[in-house]
């Protein structure tokens, strides 16, 4: 399978395509998209903001800009944007603006990163959609905006589920994010949150 160039929002090679997210905590919208066949790779950073190589400290102040998001680098040959996207809105909180559940700033506002005329297209059509179905009650705060430079956060927040799955569900349960998933999405974000991924599973 070929691979991408990096994971900093270069130009993937062969026909392997990218993807950018930001959903609040990065930790939580990591762990939803590593499970889906055809995603190589998640990586959790930043994006969105005006200094270059932000720390995590940086980016938590809200001074840089910046938002928590996750890089995905992915297959279409398995699994296509349309998909991707899917899984974004089930996972977050798309009334709220400037915050996600207990995290409250710019630094954890809802954003789809288009990386093309293409995502630019798709991701608007999948708002409309959103808007249509009635179920969300308020207005769409999420941003749909062209994708910048993307940094990797640091090495203890990469696949922060799988090294601390205590920390990170005791996290998940206290900031109230799959009450109100629940309340949102009903068994939709119920069964996204049931499935494992072959990591939890070996």
């Amino acid at each position: 399978m070929p691979e991408a160039e990096n994971k900093s929002g270069a130009q993937e090679t062969g026909e392997l395509r990218k993807a950018a997210f930001a959903g609040g905590c990065f930790w939580c919208m990591e762990h939803p998209f590593d499970k889906v066949p055809g995603v190589v790779s998640v990586t959790p950073g930043y994006t969105g903001g005006h200094k270059e190589n932000p720390t995590y400290e940086e980016v938590s102040s809200g001074d840089t800009g910046h938002a928590e998001a996750v890089l995905v680098i992915y297959d279409p040959g398995q699994v296509d944007y349309e998909k991707l996207l899917a899984i974004f809105w089930h996972n977050i909180d798309p009334t709220t603006r400037d915050r996600q559940f207990c995290d409250v700033g710019h630094q954890y506002r809802t954003a789809v990163f288009y990386f093309d005329d293409e995502q630019r297209r798709l991701a608007l059509a999948s708002m409309e959609q959103m808007k249509k179905t009635g179920r969300l009650k308020g207005m769409i705060a999420t941003e749909i905006v062209s994708a910048g430079e993307f940094y990797p956060a640091e090495d203890y927040h990469q696949q922060y589920y799988i090294k601390n799955p205590s920390l990170y569900e005791t996290y998940r349960a206290q900031c109230g994010r799959d009450e109100r998933l629940k309340e949102l999405w009903g068994d939709e974000a119920e069964e996204k949150k049931e499935e494992k991924t072959e990591k939890e599973r070996g």
